[in-house]
């Protein structure tokens, strides 16, 4: 059994799409969504709260399956 570890392959993936950033996005989306949410001052900011935290739900998903 040899000791060394298996080259990694580099992706071909730009920087900006690559898993880590992305999920970061995504949850920073879903947090903006839940202060809308929670904010008792104005209504179109509650009303869309939900779409906001389903459209950064569904984001982390896709990029989930990005590479690293």
């Amino acid at each position: 059994m040899s000791m060394t570890q298996p080259a990694r392959r580099k992706s071909r993936w730009p920087a900006w799409a690559r898993r880590g950033l992305m999920e970061n996005i995504a949850t920073v989306i879903i947090a903006i969504g839940f202060l809308m949410l929670f904010q008792p001052f104005a209504l179109p900011l509650y009303t869309y709260s939900f779409v906001t935290m389903l459209a950064g739900t569904a984001m982390f998903i896709i990029v989930s399956k990005f590479p690293e």
